[in-house]
């Protein structure tokens, strides 16, 4: 071999490891090693044509790496240095299908730089060349296929990506590469987000993420941050900020800073739908300094309009006093994203200055600024949608057009519920609704402030039931199998149980810990698409709701104002009626549970007993101060179904005085209660003893004299297959076992058995669930509350799935006072008393030591 054979090689061998690191979203390692390649091939003194052709595909990708990490200039100089050695060859197949090579890296570069129109004009002319040139190469192809498709996603042309990217999907199956096939699956991912169907677009992300795994996994950070924007869509703040904080040191450390600024404007928009606007500034201007340092002008205006955002929602919500000069701002700033072509930007930048005009009184300036909003395309995003509802509704109000502003709200909700009917996954479904909350509250204090009498109230309660537990209407659909959800179950139970027993042995369980949290986002991913929710039921009359009572009575709580009002539907009449302090009754209720929780041991020394006791009676009065004795003509001696919100889910309701020995049954909104009041079933009962809790499988065999035909799961049996078998298609389902309520994540709240967890995920997925659900030890019954006042967890999925009534405790209770309460709750039971006034009964004799709640329908 010659010395120019053996550079050329050399400079060959750099040159693909620098494709290889390129590939695997390394821009700032593949630069170095084009540079090195470069370097080498200067050294050799010769320029024949195939150190041109060599020096030519080095430039071409050592300039898309200088854009990634550099700039665009720096990108340019390379690729015309490119350009400029393939002019010097023959005009032949391989100079066509290099200079198409160059064209399409052009695209790709100028796409980067937030200038989509030109990168598809690229696209169209050097594909065809490419195409016709080089037959062979499918995989140079694809990519390039692949990569317009994407432009095209970003330019609002999903059905011209659709096209690409199922021709690419085709090539890269029948040839076998896994590595392709996770890339398109990552880009229809993006398409089925664009087009509203998120449960698709998280499907398709969580393929083309095992995929990339396995073929490497630099593409995994990019593929996090499209999951979090999708989470974004649907609602879950929380999940698309642990996704992102999953991928923004990824995507730092490969230094791919368009990627990594992206990341950061996706966060700044997970922290403003928190509620954190300091943390939303703080990322919006951190990526708008990488976006101008790249000279992206129109991602560096999304990044301002994401600081402008928060600003102008602080001030809307009243935490920071509003600029004067904000409006102004604003209607500037959508002038630059309409020039950009950043149509919802601009739209949204519009809409946030309307609410601020509105709320400083300029009425006629922010009529017109709304005029000038176009109206929603089919991709436009739903928060988006909803915006402009809110605004049309503000407007009416200040031009004192109630009814103008009530159909903006019944709209929206149109709108809303669609986009919710696809979302399948039950946190995807409950998540949606944060997007509506604040037309919701708007709604609901126009009719507040104008109920008068029967017809008022029942308007208010009409629309009450319209913006809550919208989860609770959808009938489950049969869980997909899914084999990779089932091994993670599975593990996850081995992992925590694992960590229980090392915790007694006094063995550290760090390493176990973190395994859990990263096989629950692992499963909690799958869940989003592999546990759809069905169709929803429409939201039931207010008479309906009338008859089904009886002789109970409804109490429909609502916060507006500073206070607590109460819708209460008695004998077919609806009346509101204003309670306690908000704020006052919100704190007192946590003190109180908080009272509760230090109460819950078995044994405590009788003087701390004594001042616990002494608070928690204290707060029980005040709370029943506020809240039930402004009731007592309106619901009398009679039985209750209460519908709270927020933190009163949290509120131990049957250790108010008043309310003690009542039958209570807690749910999450009257058309809830009604479609749980309507199940009936035979009732086989099922008794299972889990580990760990003292004196349960005594309880349980005890049970069985009071139900002999039960089937009993207890001891060694008890593990989570035997359980759920016999959980379906159960009658009464009575449950010992300690467990714990998960707040981040409330279907994977559990329930300790011999194997490990059972959890409300698994349940919640049963084809007949229990009717009846008895949780006998600790507090399950706890929610976690999520917008749209959806209250979730290990109680919340049961009722979600079709249990009509679940009893358990709402703060923490100790064993012995749990099993004496159990039995007494069984026995009246067994003789045919109802779930909700044989509680009553059981816990009346120490409410405060039982803080046991019915929930659905007693």
């Amino acid at each position: 071999m010659s010395r120019q054979q053996r550079v050329l090689a050399a400079a060959g061998r750099l040159y693909r490891r620098g494709r290889a690191a390129a590939a695997d979203h390394g821009p700032a390692q593949a630069a170095r090693l084009f540079t090195r390649a470069l370097r080498q091939l200067d050294a050799s003194g010769v320029a024949d044509e195939d150190w041109l052709e060599l020096r030519a595909r080095i430039l071409i990708s050592l300039a898309s790496a200088e854009v990634e990490t550099t700039s665009m200039k720096a990108g340019l100089v390379h690729l015309e240095a490119a350009r400029s050695h393939l002019r010097q060859l023959p005009e032949n197949s391989r100079r066509a299908t290099m200079e198409a090579i160059a064209g399409l890296q052009h695209a790709l570069m100028l796409f980067r730089v937030g200038r989509p129109a030109e990168s598809l004009a690229q696209f169209d002319a050097a594909l065809p060349v490419l195409e016709r040139e080089a037959p062979d190469d499918w995989l140079l192809f694809s990519n390039n296929l692949m990569n317009r498709a994407y432009v095209n996603l970003a330019a609002n042309r999903p059905d011209a990506a659709l096209v690409d990217l199922n021709r690419c999907l085709e090539l890269a199956i029948r040839h076998g590469n896994r590595r392709l096939e996770g890339k398109v699956r990552h880009n229809l991912g993006d398409r089925a987000q664009l087009v509203g169907d998120i449960p698709a677009a998280l499907d398709q992300y969580e393929q083309a993420a095992r995929m990339l795994a396995d073929a490497g996994p630099g593409s995994l950070p990019r593929l996090r941050m499209d999951q979090a924007r999708a989470l974004l869509t649907a609602g879950l703040a929380e999940e698309a900020a642990r996704h992102l904080e999953e991928a923004l040191p990824g995507l730092k450390k490969n230094r791919v800073m368009q990627d990594y600024a992206e990341a950061e404007v996706t966060r700044a928009g997970a922290a403003i739908l928190d509620g954190d606007y300091p943390l939303a500034r703080q990322f919006a201007m951190s990526a708008r300094r990488h976006f101008l340092r790249r000279s992206n002008e129109r991602w560096a205006e999304v990044a301002a309009l994401a600081r402008l955002r928060a600003d102008a929602l602080e001030a809307l919500e009243g935490t920071r006093r509003p600029s004067a000069r904000l409006p102004g701002r604003l209607v500037e700033h959508a002038g630059r994203l309409g020039e950009l072509g950043l149509r919802d930007e601009a739209a949204a930048a519009r809409l946030l200055a309307v609410r601020l005009l509105l709320r400083r009184g300029a009425v006629g300036e922010a009529e017109e600024l709304l005029a000038q909003v176009p109206k929603p395309r089919q991709t436009t995003p739903i928060d988006h949608v909803m915006l402009l509802r809110l605004c049309r509704a503000e407007l009416a109000v200040a031009k004192e057009n109630s009814r103008a502003a009530l159909a903006q709200a019944r709209a929206g909700f149109v709108e809303l519920s669609l986009v919710r009917d696809r979302m399948g996954g039950l946190d995807l479904v409950c998540g949606t609704a944060v997007h509506g909350q604040e037309l919701g509250r708007l709604a609901a204090g126009l009719v507040l402030e104008r109920a008068r009498g029967h017809a008022g109230a029942r308007r208010l309660f009409v629309w009450q039931e319209r913006t809550r537990a919208q989860v609770y209407r959808y009938e489950p659909l049969p869980a997909i199998a899914d084999p990779v959800l089932a091994r993670l179950i599975t593990e996850m139970r081995h992992v925590q149980r694992a960590a229980q027993q090392d915790r007694l042995e006094g063995k550290p369980v760090t390493a176990l810990e973190q395994r859990y949290r990263q096989l629950q986002r692992e499963a909690g991913r799958l869940g989003w698409y592999t546990s759809q929710w069905g169709k929803p039921r429409p939201v039931s009359a207010p008479e309906d709701v009338a008859e089904q009572l009886g002789d109970r009575v409804l109490v429909s709580l609502v916060g507006h104002g500073g206070s607590v009002w109460a819708v209460v539907v008695r004998d077919g009449r609806f009346r509101l009626l204003r309670l306690g302090p908000l704020g006052e009754t919100v704190e007192i209720t946590k003190q109180l549970h908080a009272d509760l929780n230090v109460l819950a041991p078995d044994h405590l020394a009788a003087p701390l007993v004594a001042a616990v006791t002494a608070s928690a009676e204290k707060r029980a009065k005040l709370l029943d101060e506020l809240l039930v004795r402004p009731l007592a003509d309106a619901i009398g001696d009679r039985e209750l179904v209460i519908v709270p919100f927020g933190d009163l889910y949290a509120l131990p309701w049957a250790a108010l005085p008043t309310l003690r020995g009542r039958p209570l049954s807690i749910a999450p909104s009257a058309t809830a209660w009604l479609t749980a009041a309507e199940r009936n079933r035979p009732e086989p009962v099922v008794l299972v003893g889990g580990p760990g809790v003292p004196g349960a499988i005594g309880e349980v065999r005890e049970l069985r004299s009071v139900y002999p035909d039960a089937t009993l799961v207890d001891g060694h049996d008890a593990t989570s297959e035997a359980v759920l078998k016999a959980l379906d298609g159960s009658g009464l389902a009575h449950l010992v076992a300690h467990g714990a309520h998960e707040p981040a994540n409330a279907l994977f709240s559990r329930l300790d058995l011999i194997d490990g967890p059972l959890f409300a995920h698994e349940a919640a997925r049963l084809e007949h669930p229990p009717e009846r659900v008895v949780l006998a030890a600790c507090e399950l019954a706890m929610s976690h509350i999520r917008p749209g006042e959806e209250a979730l967890g290990f109680a919340g999925a049961l009722l979600a799935s079709g249990s009509r009534a679940v009893v358990g405790a709402i703060a923490r209770v100790g064993d012995r006072a749990a099993a004496d309460a159990m039995t007494d709750l069984h026995r009246r039971m067994a003789s045919g008393t109802s779930p909700a006034l044989a509680l009553a009964e059981a816990t009346a004799v120490d409410p405060l030591r039982r803080p046991f709640l019915c929930l659905g329908a007693g």
